[in-house]
């Protein structure tokens, strides 16, 4: 069920004591499958509210709730954390977390060289180096490689059925999916769904760009053992491509294990497939606009990459922005 603002502020107050709400502002609406809200209380605090709307995501909130809490102990940085629950009267329960610190970051505006950019591939580096043990501890989804591009091969197939896909796009990924040499990867624990909102910077000098460092990941809601590339989808999509550069020069010196050779050209991939998620997503909810704007994505996608070799070959076909 959807709740209002003002009864996620209830929540909040009955999950946290002490909490005293004097303002809550409604997060924008969305396709989420939580209710989410931001409170601040007689303290001047700060609180985020999620309330799952259905009993699957209220079981997928507490895979990951269980997982943040094995993951706050062996990250660098903050990720949300509950300070307490609140019972819902349909069953399960409602979060509340400290609202974190920092700014979100424009993939497209990051600078290359040190600072946020390199900070950003060590942060990445530093949950992929997890151990699996944890995310099976946790409950994750997990998948071995030849899994993974099974599935994503799949989901290409009930894409094409739609008829919205271009030829031309549906071609050039099947040859990507097929080549199984580009699929050769260790699976690590992944964030999912790595955008720029949810990675929260803070800066030590304002007038100084090399010093900031991440200091929270929020969105953890995709989280899964899979495909390390996953989580710079939206990076090689959206960032400048010498920040992409050193995005992954960081990375691959802080990763335990060294990167394999296509995650590159996967993680290009994995961007213009997003456009393939997203249409059958809107296609599952009847919205005929959403429908719309991914069909002109694709439209759009086509005209950018017409006569490229292969998806991911270089980043001059990148799908149109997230």
């Amino acid at each position: 069920m959807t709740r209002s603002a003002l009864a996620l502020a209830a929540l909040a107050s009955a999950a946290v004591p002490g909490l005293d709400p004097t303002a809550v502002e409604a997060a924008a609406p969305g396709a989420s499958a939580f209710d989410l809200a931001f409170v601040t209380d007689a303290e001047s605090r700060r609180w985020v509210v999620r309330s799952p709307r259905s009993r699957a995501a209220g079981a997928q909130m507490e895979v990951t709730t269980t997982l943040l809490e094995l993951l706050s102990r062996r990250l660098p940085y903050a990720v949300p954390s509950p300070a307490g629950f609140a019972a819902l009267k349909e069953g399960g329960r409602a979060a509340v977390y400290p609202f974190l610190p920092g700014r979100p970051v424009v993939f497209g505006h990051l600078p290359p060289g040190p600072g946020p950019a390199a900070e950003l591939g060590r942060a990445i580096a530093a949950l992929h180096n997890v151990d699996l043990r944890l995310a099976e501890e946790a409950g994750l989804p997990a998948y071995d490689a030849d899994t993974y591009r099974t599935r994503r091969l799949a989901e290409l197939d009930r894409a094409a059925a739609t008829g919205h896909v271009p030829t031309s796009l549906l071609t050039r990924w099947e040859r990507a999916l097929e080549d199984v040499r580009l699929w050769r990867f260790a699976p690590t624990v992944t964030h999912g769904d790595l955008s720029g909102e949810q990675v929260l910077v803070e800066f030590s000098d304002e007038d100084d760009a090399t010093s900031g460092r991440v200091a929270a990941i929020t969105g953890w809601d995709d989280a899964k053992v899979a495909d390390p590339a996953d989580d710079f989808a939206l990076l090689a999509g959206n960032a400048p491509a010498d920040t992409f550069d050193t995005v992954l020069e960081a990375y691959a010196q802080a990763r335990d294990e060294r990167p394999d050779a296509h995650l590159e050209q996967r993680a290009l991939l994995a961007h213009e497939l997003r456009l393939v998620t997203g249409l059958l997503t809107a296609l599952s909810t009847g919205d005929v606009r959403y429908v719309d704007a991914y069909v002109e994505r694709l439209r759009r996608l086509e005209d950018a990459t017409w006569g490229d070799s292969g998806a991911g070959d270089d980043r001059t076909g990148d799908a149109p922005s997230d």
